[in-house]
């Protein structure tokens, strides 16, 4: 009889304990703004059509999701491949600023382009997701700090220097490398951003591009959506080197959620991505022929779900890798959900995001550290580059 009451104590206590984690999780959800600095969203809208003000079953996350699972900030991605050259890039990002605006149109009054720290405490207060844009790959910029200069116009509050390949000042993590790092011109991109008051991105830099950003930046940098290469072996991950210089910088790492970056037993599909994306040849014309080749290699990658190995606890490993490394203060999220086709299980969509914070709690973290790790680290940052 002792026996059957134990087993009974034991099934009814550990459900409880369970459910005072994410009671917990949600409660800071409630308290204070999270924010994701990566998700490539905005492709589905101009791709897709899709509207993101209904819940969806596809993709990672839209209104209804992110304000589910807390995420009061995210960062929506202006991602152009990299075989878009020249002009056509920047044209581009301008179809993709115009797809975030007909969001920010349809649903004044629960998202709102957000462009300084200010505006983002104005409007999380509102009610409303404070939604902040960046540029994904400095080729976005064809060479022109006038192109940097009005994107910045246009809302656009951070940019990656480089994407999957290396572009006319800055070597990628994914290409070999031409330049050493960044060239003059690239140093004068990074000043002319700190000037501004734009964040310097280096998720997907080489390493020495990665380290001449630091050496000239006033400000602290951030890598938007990179994980540790102690725990996944990819070059898009960071070094403790890295991660150590980037904390003595006052930057902050968001930790990424995609296949391969997580767990190395998913490396396989990232090895297969980078193979495929280096053999593609895209059409030399501009225009429509290359926006219909891009909409049908969006369309193949990201609509055709991959089931990884990875889980919700590797996500956590990398956390509590980086936090150990760089110290909580300088380790947030980057999800890079909607850029990714597997992401972890337990993490399948940014709704499920109040599973990591209680994640987070259950793995003995504080609820101030939590915090720190679910927004307070990067909105630090944000108020040191673009305060108002």
């Amino acid at each position: 009889m002792l026996y059957r009451i134990l087993v009974a104590a034991v099934l009814i206590t550990l459900p409880i304990a369970a459910q005072s984690d994410l009671d917990r999780a949600k409660r800071l959800q409630s308290q204070a703004p999270g924010v994701d600095t990566h998700i490539d969203t905005v492709q589905r809208v101009l791709i897709a059509h899709e509207d993101l003000g209904k819940r969806s079953n596809k993709g990672h996350a839209d209104i209804p999701r992110l304000i589910e699972g807390g995420v009061n900030v995210p960062t929506f991605s202006l991602w152009v491949p990299t075989f878009y050259p020249g002009a056509e890039a920047v044209r581009r990002t301008l179809q993709l600023r115009d797809a975030m605006q007909s969001v920010f149109d349809a649903y004044p009054d629960k998202i709102e382009l957000a462009t300084s720290y200010a505006e983002i405490q104005r409007i999380t207060k509102a009610g409303k997701l404070a939604a902040m844009l960046s540029a994904e790959g400095g080729h976005q910029i064809d060479d022109d700090l006038s192109v940097l200069r009005m994107f910045y116009k246009l809302g656009i509050r951070s940019m990656t220097l480089t994407h999957f390949k290396n572009n006319n000042w800055a070597d990628s993590s994914t290409d070999k490398p031409i330049h050493n790092g960044l060239t003059d011109f690239g140093k004068q991109v990074v000043r002319e951003m700190n000037r501004l008051g734009m964040m310097v991105d280096i998720s997907h830099v080489s390493d020495k591009t990665f380290y001449d950003a630091l050496a000239v930046s006033t400000k602290p940098v951030i890598a938007s959506h990179s994980s540790s290469r102690a725990i996944s072996n990819v070059a898009r991950n960071m070094t403790d080197d890295m991660l150590r210089a980037l904390a003595k910088n006052g930057g902050v790492v968001g930790v990424n959620f995609a296949e391969g970056f997580v767990n190395y037993k998913d490396n396989a599909a990232v090895a297969k991505t980078i193979s495929r994306i280096s053999g593609a040849k895209p059409p030399s014309a501009g225009g429509k022929l290359l926006d219909d080749y891009a909409n049908k290699e969006f369309e193949e990658e990201y609509m055709h779900p991959y089931t990884p190995i990875a889980t919700i606890d590797d996500v956590v490993a990398h956390i509590d890798h980086m936090v150990k490394v760089a110290g909580i203060d300088h380790v947030g999220i980057g999800s890079d959900f909607d850029g990714i086709t597997g992401p972890p299980r337990g993490l399948e969509d940014i709704s499920k995001m109040t599973a990591l914070t209680a994640a987070l709690l259950k793995h003995g973290y504080s609820e101030a550290d939590v915090q720190k790790i679910r927004g307070g680290n990067f909105l630090r940052v944000i108020q040191q580059v673009m305060p108002k």
